[in-house]
């Protein structure tokens, strides 16, 4: 073979697998953005007990072919309190077995040739896509094409490579010896080692049936790959999760525990078990070219396909049969191994400063993306009102130690608001790039305001404290009248927060505003009162001009405060 010919091989085959990795990839984001809340309410009522959990990863892995996606969800899940992190880990063991269907469909893509069929599927698909009714339809179906489009191109290359009749190839692999348990470590090793290059299991697995069907790779170096694969896989994700929050590295750590343990005791009975699924296949493993002929020993590879999907699959479903068992103790080594971080902002505070959610980790795709930012922005609004707590007790404080710490945190948690508005705001403009539906793009458009919204509420609190500080440093003493007047205002505006975060743990929706409009009107009608009222104290002596101003002017801040809540409950609501 000429090497002008090699080389275009190579990049039939490089271009064949970058279809298969894009189909699948689009296959998977149209059926998420679809389905995405349908799939989210199903994990989240769908694990009761860890069979049921087990089913639900399934189910949902099967339906999106992407056992990342489903772990992301759960991960938000066990992050919101809906979830434990028991029930994530059954979830995870389902989604491992729901991720081997993309097996089985590599296996029938190389089975036949299909590569004639997906033809009238691209023109389905560009109808519907400009018919714009049933564009995410047509972008499904434009995924699965370009997957099977791949799966045959490759198939079609495999053929054209003729590795089963290349001497040199052969002879690499004939130099090790099958039955070795050192050759089996060093094909774990390199399929791990692979799947962490290429970031995509979905490609090994496509390389390892190239070479197995055409009788270049024996099975049991074929099945090596595999479980190195499994390995890979997950090596990828607990990287990925370093940056991640601690749920979602015990989740990812979970998912490593799980491949690694099928793997150690897969490898004690490794030979008798791949011969069990070679002979539930029907695909002879003792058979050899002299002995049978080209023709016979060809049609005998073809089956390695099939042989490679079914072992991915007894695999997983054996390995769960195992460790389903013993799910709470699985619970209890992750959480050993992957301790609670501390808060970040070096206070005794329950939340840490850095972003809980969306601060990096696994891949996402953007609609779990969009929940993962309507959490941290949930997060944002909390600790807001924490921050409004702080001005609270600002104002109660009497010693002069006391009320500086107290000053330092609202400084401190001015420039937190701050941080934070920025972040989510840079997350939600990059997941905004993406291909979105309309309503996504409409939640996004909402936390835009939101954030921008919760973002002066932080400054409204940091403004209360410096005049809260400027009272203290001139030894400014309030009247009676004036502190029951201050204490109404911010018993008032604590209400209004409160509210806010209640809409914003509930999602908005149809929650009805009653409550908030009646809270922002007595704060705006207090407000009025005690502007009138403070401007006939000053004009009757009561107390000074300078006194009232610092009164007004935390008054007038409350208001506005109060305006800015209003503005997040009705960003939230899609008022």
């Amino acid at each position: 073979m000429e090497s002008s010919q090699v080389f275009a091989l190579v990049f039939k085959l490089i271009g064949s697998l970058a279809l298969l990795m894009f189909g699948m990839k689009q296959m998977s984001d149209t059926l998420q953005k679809m389905a995405g809340p349908g799939l989210r309410h199903l994990l989240g009522k769908m694990t009761t007990n860890r069979f049921t959990g087990m089913l639900t990863g399934i189910l949902v892995t099967a339906a999106v072919q992407s056992s990342t996606a489903t772990t992301v969800m759960t991960v938000s899940f066990v992050n919101a309190g809906l979830l434990t992190l028991a029930q994530a880990i059954s979830v995870i063991m389902g989604a491992n077995i729901g991720t081997t269907l993309t097996a089985w469909i590599m296996s029938a893509g190389f089975a036949f040739n299909i590569t004639n069929l997906v033809w009238p599927v691209f023109m389905i698909a560009i109808f519907l896509i400009y018919s714009k009714r049933h564009e995410n339809v047509g972008e499904f179906l434009f995924g699965i094409a370009f997957m099977f489009l791949g799966l045959g191109t490759l198939r079609q290359t495999g053929i054209d490579m003729n590795l089963g009749e290349n001497e040199s190839i052969l002879n690499f692999f004939a130099s090790f010896d099958p039955q070795a348990f050192t050759t089996t470590l060093l094909f774990l090793l390199i399929g791990g080692i692979l799947t962490m290059c290429v970031q995509s299991s979905a490609a090994v697995m496509a390389i390892t049936m190239i070479l197995c069907s055409s009788g270049a790779l024996p099975i049991y170096q074929g099945i090596a790959l595999v479980m190195g694969e499994n390995i890979g896989t997950t090596v990828t994700s607990n990287l990925a999760a370093l940056t991640a929050s601690t749920q979602a590295r015990r989740a990812a750590f979970g998912h490593m525990f799980f491949n690694l343990f099928g793997v150690c005791w897969i490898l004690i009975v490794f030979h008798p078990f791949i011969d069990a699924v070679c002979n539930m296949v029907g695909y002879d493993a003792t058979m050899t070219k002299e002995a049978v002929g080209q023709a016979a020993f060809l049609a005998n590879a073809a089956k390695l396909s099939v042989v490679l999907a079914a072992f991915h699959t007894c695999f997983n479903i054996s390995n769960t049969g195992i460790l389903i068992w013993f799910i709470p103790q699985i619970e209890r080594i992750v959480c050993y191994v992957i301790k609670d971080k501390k808060a970040a902002d070096g206070e005794d505070d329950n939340e840490p400063v850095r972003l809980q959610y969306i601060g990096g980790g696994l891949i996402q795709t953007p609609e779990i993306a969009v929940l993962q930012a309507q959490k941290e922005v949930a997060v944002f609004s909390k600790r807001m009102h924490r921050m409004f707590g702080m001005v609270n007790d600002l104002y109660a404080e009497k010693s002069d130690e006391k009320f500086g710490e107290i000053f330092k945190r609202i400084e401190k948690y001015e420039g937190i608001s701050d941080n934070m508005e920025i972040e989510i705001a840079n997350y939600l403009e990059n997941v905004g790039k993406e291909h979105l539906s309309d309503d996504t793009k409409a939640k996004i458009r909402a936390m835009m305001r939101e954030i921008s919204e919760l973002e002066s509420i932080g400054d409204a609190c940091y403004n209360l404290g410096r005049t809260l500080n400027r009272g203290h440093e001139q030894k400014r003493e309030f009247t009676e009248w004036q502190s029951n007047s201050i204490t109404s205002m911010f018993k008032l505006v604590d209400l209004a927060l409160t509210e806010m975060n209640a809409k914003m743990t509930e999602g908005g929706g149809s929650t009805p505003l009653d409550t908030s409009f009646r809270l922002e009107n007595e704060i705006n009608a207090l407000r009025n009162k005690l502007r009138t009222d403070n401007i006939n104290f000053i004009n009757t002596h009561s107390y000074d001009y300078a006194l009232g101003m610092i009164f007004i002017d935390i008054i007038n801040e409350c208001e506005k405060l109060g305006d800015y809540v209003i503005n997040v409950v009705q960003a939230r609501t899609g008022v």
